[in-house]
């Protein structure tokens, strides 16, 4: 299963890292790919939506929910 996920304060790669690693945490065994450009982040694996919500923002970011399609 794979959803997007709007992210919002993402500005470099350092950024992308934090979120990526923050979701792994969260979701063990998940692959995450960040997209910076349109603040996108694609979660592959089965998660709780609720457990990276709350990554992203323990991690500092602005969880902007379902990125639209």
């Amino acid at each position: 299963m794979s959803k997007e996920y709007g992210v919002g304060g993402m500005t470099c790669g350092g950024c992308a890292r934090s979120v990526t690693n923050a979701v792994q945490r969260a979701a063990p065994g998940v692959q995450v790919a960040i997209d910076l450009a349109r603040g996108v982040a694609t979660v592959e694996g089965a998660h709780d939506e609720a457990r990276v919500r709350r990554a992203v923002e323990d991690a500092g970011f602005e969880w902007k929910g379902a990125a639209p399609a």
